[in-house]
């Protein structure tokens, strides 16, 4: 499985390279992955039944797990939306569908970005967290092309145990993940 690849990559090349490139003086310092998760919020679901369906099946098929359905907290009567509406959907990734996800979007996913000249090296939180917006969802090579209704994009975030940005960073580049010089 591609999933088994990634993790044993990261065993076998990525542990020893960032123990030597940040001097650990012990392996679980060496930063690793969490979780991924991918995030779409859905203003028009509120007037919009079908938005939502599309939504879940595609999300479905993109992360190979079905999505959670997030409800406002409170009412917004600008936005006209009540408490306990659905305003997005969200998958949470752990362990293998992770691995999995993560090398169908490095390898499959960004390069099939319109112009693409890399992502964003500045997208990190401060704790080693990246997070990333998809304008559209065509760029999962699942989504076909006549199934979808609407482009919609999404949010990915990768979150690692890493304490510091350069060591996301690090992390993720050895992931394959193709950062843009500044």
């Amino acid at each position: 499985m591609a999933s088994s690849k990634l993790k044993s990559i990261y065993q076998e090349k990525i542990v020893p390279q960032l123990v030597e490139q940040f001097q650990y003086k012990n392996v679980h310092q060496v930063p690793k992955l969490v979780k991924i998760t991918i995030n779409r919020g859905l203003g028009e679901a509120a007037q919009n039944a079908k938005a939502m369906e599309s939504s879940l099946t595609e999300l479905a098929t993109i992360a190979g797990q079905k999505p959670v359905v997030t409800r406002a907290k409170k009412a917004i009567a600008g936005f006209k939306i009540r408490q306990g509406m659905p305003v997005g959907i969200m998958v949470t990734l752990r362990g293998d569908r992770m691995y999995a996800f993560l090398d169908r979007f490095v390898n499959l996913a960004l390069p099939r970005i319109r112009d693409f000249r890399g992502i964003s090296p500045k997208s990190f939180d401060g704790r080693g967290n990246y997070t990333l917006g998809v304008r559209e969802q065509l760029i999962f090579p699942e989504v076909e092309y006549d199934s979808i209704d609407q482009i919609r994009g999404m949010d990915i975030s990768i979150i690692t145990t890493a304490n510091t940005d350069e060591e996301g960073r690090a992390l993720l580049k050895a992931f394959g993940m193709p950062f843009r010089d500044q």
